[in-house]
């Protein structure tokens, strides 16, 4: 039932946002044309509840004007319309995809690891604000680490690998640890506070990925080939992204902090993107390129 009343919801959403105004009469027609209506009206009641709910799962509020046109009033931080927009997506997608099993070999997707089993685990800690013991097998090391306390203050996406991002009570650290590496995951008795210095929706604000640190926000421009501007202006690689075009070339602008995951990810556009400053970011860049050529010595 809660999967068809998601459907519903985000059915109501695009419905909305696709015709920008739409009076209560045209949205119960188009309702009826429906798969989720099937031929039935929406009940006044059923059409309020509806409302609600979208509020309270989206952050999206449903208002209506003076000539009783229906229009979405986006409301909360800019984190709570990524997510928004991200769980839209995904259950768009999931009921898409739901439909074509008739064409399953023709629907080609990434292999990519798993978060579900503990997944479920994670959000419920975080609910009940419980701390949590689990083994961790990291990449780097040989062994699994045993009994990790942790307390769990939030989850991110991050190039489809879901990470936990909480306080190890060991070292009183904060620390960052992926979910497809997680063996085994208990939840205590015992709970947590979240720091009010801490702001999930910010944590990461200045950063691309999923390391921070304590250094200075740099300003930031990178010289970028036409081609690549196109997508560069599609799919920004910061939300503090601005853009200057010239004739050759756009410059695209940026405050972040200089972290392992930016030249990472500056590295993977290779000759398309030029760093013109700051000059310390340039030397980090070249001496990655150095290790990378000495590997072909």
């Amino acid at each position: 039932m809660r999967k068809d009343l998601f459907s519903r919801y985000i059915w109501i959403i695009d419905t909305i946002q696709r015709y920008g105004k739409i009076t209560r009469k045209d949205l119960n027609d188009l309702w009826k044309k429906s798969a989720d209506g099937d031929g039935q009206d929406i009940p006044t009641r059923t059409f309020f509840h509806y409302r609600r709910a979208i509020e309270d799962n989206f952050k999206i509020t449903i208002e209506c004007n003076q000539a009783g046109e229906y229009y979405i009033e986006s409301k909360g931080s800019r984190n709570d319309r990524q997510f928004s927009n991200w769980l839209m997506d995904s259950y768009a997608v999931r009921g898409v995809l739901s439909d074509s099993s008739s064409i399953s070999d023709r629907i080609l997707v990434d292999d990519v690891p798993s978060a579900r089993q503990f997944m479920g685990s994670v959000m419920e800690a975080m609910k009940l604000s419980r701390k949590i013991s689990f083994t961790y097998h990291s990449y780097t090391r040989s062994i699994p680490e045993t009994d990790i306390l942790f307390s769990p203050y939030f989850i991110k996406l991050f190039k489809q690998r879901w990470y936990v991002i909480g306080r190890k009570e060991k070292d009183k650290s904060i620390r960052t640890y992926a979910l497809d590496r997680i063996r085994v995951v208990n939840i205590l008795d015992s709970t947590f506070e979240m720091p009010q210095n801490i702001d999930p929706a910010t944590f990461f604000d200045d950063c691309i990925g999923i390391t921070t640190n304590q250094g200075e926000v740099k300003r930031i421009s990178l010289q970028v080939q036409p081609r690549q501007a196109k997508y560069f202006r599609a799919l920004p690689l910061h939300h503090s992204q601005m853009e200057e075009v010239h004739d050759d070339y756009s410059v695209f602008s940026y405050r972040m902090k200089l972290t392992d995951d930016l030249v990472r990810e500056l590295m993977y556009y290779g000759s398309s993107i030029k760093v013109i400053q700051p000059q310390e970011l340039r030397l980090m860049i070249q001496e990655e390129l150095k290790k990378t050529l000495g590997q072909y010595d």
